[in-house]
């Protein structure tokens, strides 16, 4: 296994003092977490599911299939069959994982990324390689593909033709591609699009898998509950792998994931907060000096002054603001950093009067 690189998050601390000593109290945009209520409609599932004694099933209760195969329909155009399902016990322990289940030996992602992807690729003892261009690796085999749209950190969202391009290019190598789309329901400037959408893929799912996330969509971080689907090979083969590692969504967050996937007015009203929170604070830092790039989706504003970027994060820091430097992504966000938009409407607004 390769050296796993330093958490990024403990290198925050000291601006993190700092920005807490501020006399309002901290305005901590550096993680992408819900503070937002779960949804009533979920605790109610939840609580009624919690008498459950037994073993949970690895592949999850048809229920909960059926409804993540209907959103996906009625949502994003996308056609699976519920048994190509597969729940996750949050998709980041998967994408830390699947590299190992695939038995991947190269694996390439965006240089711009979430640091899992790396991560995930050092566990499994493979190469990890960081790059926006297939014409860039050569012809070295490629055995895993990550794409993430809308992106993290960035909020880029990747167009339809730039999708199945990737697609093509990986079907003639035998590529596996996973695509994160935990951000999906996000768009703002931009719509997104699966990457099994049939004008992505050409109606066929083969060495595709797209990765899903409650937790931005139904402030469910703290359940750990998400879902993979795609091909169903390749599901079937993760599905075993993952019985024999006991990797079992517990029965009670089953049922809360099935209330959630089967409600969309509760996904449609955190979508109006997020909208409100991102309308009143990209004016505040435009004004204060940072430019914003890309972030026509998702939860983050991809902002620079110019500066690098900790000397960003000590500027905001001395306002009592917390916000992720770009580095902790890649090399090339070094003068960029990362401001979510998941704080409650008073910190927004906090953050509003600190930067004027």
């Amino acid at each position: 296994m390769n050296k796993l690189p330093e958490f990024p998050w403990d290198r925050l601390e000291p601006y993190k003092e700092r920005a807490q000593a501020h006399p309002d109290g901290i305005v901590d945009l550096s993680v992408g977490t819900p503070v937002d209520p779960v949804p009533a409609v979920v605790q109610n599932a939840l609580v009624q599911a919690a008498n459950s004694p037994g073993y949970p099933f690895t592949h999850g209760t048809r229920a909960l299939r059926e409804a993540a195969a209907g959103w996906l329909r009625r949502r994003h155009g996308v056609a699976v069959e519920q048994q190509d399902v597969l729940p996750l016990i949050g998709s980041k322990e998967f994408v830390a994982w699947l590299p190992t289940y695939l038995g991947a030996r190269r694996v390439v992602f965006p240089e711009l990324a979430y640091p899992t992807y790396d991560v995930g690729a050092r566990l499994a003892g493979a190469v990890a390689t960081a790059s926006d261009s297939t014409l860039a690796l050569g012809p070295e085999q490629v055995d895993l593909l990550w794409v993430n749209s809308p992106g993290n950190p960035t909020g880029r969202v990747l167009p339809t033709e730039h999708l199945r391009k990737i697609v093509s290019w990986a079907r003639e190598r035998g590529t596996v591609v996973a695509s994160d789309e935990c951000y999906i329901e996000l768009g703002w400037e931009e719509e997104p699009i699966s990457i099994l959408h049939p004008d992505v893929c050409g109606g066929s799912h083969e060495g595709l898998l797209a990765v899903h996330s409650l937790s931005k969509r139904s402030n469910l971080a703290g359940y750990r509950a998400g879902f993979v689907t795609g091909d169903p090979v390749l599901v079937k083969r993760l599905l075993e792998t993952r019985k024999h590692a006991g990797m079992m969504m517990p029965a009670p967050v089953q049922a809360a994931v099935t209330a959630a996937l089967e409600d969309d007015a509760h996904a449609d009203a955190q979508r109006k907060l997020y909208a409100a929170r991102r309308a009143q604070l990209r004016p505040a830092l435009e004004q204060a000096g940072w430019s914003i790039d890309h972030s026509t989706a998702g939860l983050y504003f991809w902002a620079s002054n110019g500066q690098n970027a900790w000397d960003q994060v000590s500027k905001l820091s001395e306002i009592g603001i917390l916000a992720a430097p770009g580095d902790f992504y890649g090399s090339a966000g070094e003068r960029h950093i990362r401001i979510a938009v998941t704080a409650t409407d008073e910190r927004i607004s906090a953050a509003v009067r600190r930067l004027q």
